[in-house]
């Protein structure tokens, strides 16, 4: 079904309506130089707008790899390594230097040590100029544990996190490159829009269209509803508009609210077979023990009572008090005891 679905992507996804786009921003693109000089070998991203007809219920990064690398050879990209023993930072920055042209990559024009990233970018304006100074970051897998509480959170939040690759790896430039080279599409449960980068300004038309194709390819079998998911799908770069290139028929949606359903009723059936099945070694039925352990919460709940429910106002019962002459008669009972008892007090004296 997966292939099936990949396949009807590649076929949906109008290569023709691709190049026109892609035709149209080069042309924009380059009116906007010859406009400005300033401007003249600067190379602006090309992002595939993906949305989808429903917000995921889960977050998910998917990697994608692609034909044509979509960073130009001078591009910013960033390696922090671990501190060699035996060596200063400048002298580790230099050995990983090394090993890098030995395998033949270019692309990395920043080696940072765990060392010097420690002591140079400590304050947070310093962490935040890091991350604005490079297109990609990438760290030695080794070191990768320290890493989030040497960046902060910034990184973690632009979803900029550095990827971690094994430097001690024979493949070393396959690896690197696959990133380099590849591109990600991260999802996450608080939108329906997303930017998958394709390519850049500088690339040739054909090679901005065959990665923009293969993205379409790894949709439709990665996204949660595959090919169905997609609403609408976009080219643009940093600062033109977005030009249409996929527009998803509406019977998708209805498709997608059934499959929904679908799913919905086989996860019910599958926790009614639980509930009635009998748990082992005992002979209390799960429903059965689901209702003790109701009423035991219940219980418990009563016995411990939430702080924040109000208490009940005991009502106020008004007290009698005695009329004048219920007091009168008080009075004078009192005062004929005390003389009974002073006689008698006197005449126990006399006898002693």
């Amino acid at each position: 079904d997966s292939c099936k679905m990949s396949e009807a992507g590649a076929h949906e996804l109008d290569r023709e309506q691709v190049k026109k786009a892609v035709q149209a921003l080069l042309a924009y693109q380059k009116k906007k130089e010859d406009g400005n000089v300033l401007l003249l070998n600067e190379h602006d991203r090309i992002s595939l707008m993906l949305t989808v007809w429903r917000i995921p219920s889960r977050e998910q990064t998917i990697r994608i790899p692609l034909p044509h690398a979509i960073r130009p050879e001078a591009c910013d990209v960033c390696l922090f390594t671990r501190d060699e023993p035996n060596m200063t930072s400048e002298q580790t920055e230099k050995f990983y230097k090394k090993l890098l042209s030995q395998h033949g990559i270019k692309q990395i024009s920043e080696v940072i040590s765990l060392n010097r990233l420690k002591k140079e970018y400590k304050p947070y304006e310093a962490k935040r100029r890091l991350l604005a100074s490079f297109d990609l970051f990438l760290s030695d897998d080794r070191i990768r544990r320290f890493l989030p509480s040497l960046l902060g959170k910034h990184f973690y939040k632009a979803k900029r996190e550095p990827q971690s690759v094994n430097l001690k790896s024979k493949y070393l430039a396959a690896l690197l490159n696959r990133f380099i080279q590849g591109t990600q599409l991260h999802i996450n449960n608080k939108g329906c829009c997303y930017s998958i980068r394709v390519g850049h300004t500088d690339m040739k038309v054909d090679d901005i269209v065959e990665n923009a194709v293969a993205v379409a390819k790894v949709l439709a079998e990665k996204l949660p509803m595959k090919w169905k998911s997609v609403k609408v799908l976009h080219l643009k770069t940093q600062t033109s508009v977005a030009l249409p290139v996929f527009n998803s028929p509406l019977s998708n949606i209805h498709e997608i609210n059934l499959l929904l359903k679908k799913n919905k009723k086989k996860k019910q059936r599958k926790s009614d077979k639980k509930a009635k099945s009998v748990s082992p070694g005992s002979g209390v039925t799960s429903d059965a023990s689901a209702t003790i352990q109701e009423e035991s919460e219940a219980s418990f709940a009563e016995i411990n009572e939430p702080d924040d429910v109000e208490e009940e106002i005991p009502q106020l019962i008004p007290i009698q008090l005695p009329t004048k002459e219920e007091e009168i008669k008080t009075i004078s009972s009192s005062k004929k005891k005390t003389p009974k008892v002073q006689a008698k007090r006197k005449k126990k004296k006399k006898k002693k």
